[in-house]
């Protein structure tokens, strides 16, 4: 009687130490899981940046302007006028107007140097203007942004008549006053013909994520001062 009754008494609590043990076992997978993650998450991070160095290689090797690597040291507070700084400045020949792109393509222009450091208007900036040009249709106009959305700037003054279509590569011209013409923009992203408008309303996809922007390259390069001192001659 009395195994009988002890038998019954632990197969109606023995459910408890078999849920104490799943619940030790469960604790230890999802511990291994976070482990996991953790492994694979630096695993890719560095496979990203492994590419990204790649691409970086790649991008100086094809360019034919003298590049200045640089790194992002501070970003601006998202309004819409935004400024960066880099870790170089005039110590280092950097001059106002020059660009500052990365792989990817066009981040800004500098316009304001120290010894040491330089700041930077990007293309996130409502007083950024550059000239460019659409491949390959080499269709021209000017690249703006409005203010509103990170992931769109404008290409103003576009004839409606230019067959431009979404997909296409937005470049610097040659006409830029600031840019040395080839570096990319951006693809077309949206184009909208508004009746009674003689203009396209043009929109692009940034190349270059200026919010990934940690390392990036000055281009020493400035237009030729006597090309730009007739440009600006009023004519009487």
């Amino acid at each position: 009687v009395s195994l009988e009754l002890t038998s019954g008494f632990e197969s109606s609590f023995g459910w408890i130490g078999r849920y104490l043990t799943a619940l030790d076992e469960n604790d230890r997978l999802r511990e291994e899981n976070v482990r996991m993650a953790s492994d694979l998450s630096r695993t890719r991070g560095a496979a990203q940046e492994a590419a990204r160095l790649r691409d970086q290689l790649a991008f100086v090797d094809t360019t034919e302007y003298q590049l200045l690597p640089v790194r992002v040291v501070s970003k601006g507070s998202g309004d819409q006028l935004n400024y960066f700084t880099i870790d170089a400045g005039s110590a280092d020949s950097v001059k106002v107007g020059m660009p500052v792109v990365d792989e990817r393509g066009v981040l800004g222009s500098v316009v304001l140097t120290s010894e040491g450091y330089a700041r930077v208007m990007p293309y996130l900036n409502t007083n950024f203007r550059a000239s460019a040009r659409v491949l390959p249709i080499d269709a021209e106009g000017v690249v703006t942004w409005e203010g509103n959305r990170t992931d769109r700037l404008s290409l103003n003054f576009i004839s409606r008549t230019e067959p431009i279509d979404t997909g296409m590569v937005v470049v610097t011209s040659p006409s830029s006053g600031t840019f040395p013409p080839g570096f990319v923009f951006g693809k077309v992203s949206s184009v909208e013909a508004s009746s009674g408008q003689i203009n396209l309303e043009v929109g692009i996809k940034p190349s270059a994520r200026l919010d990934q922007a940690r390392y990036a390259y000055v281009v020493l390069y400035l237009p030729d001062p006597d090309r730009l001192a007739i440009d600006s001659e009023e004519i009487e």
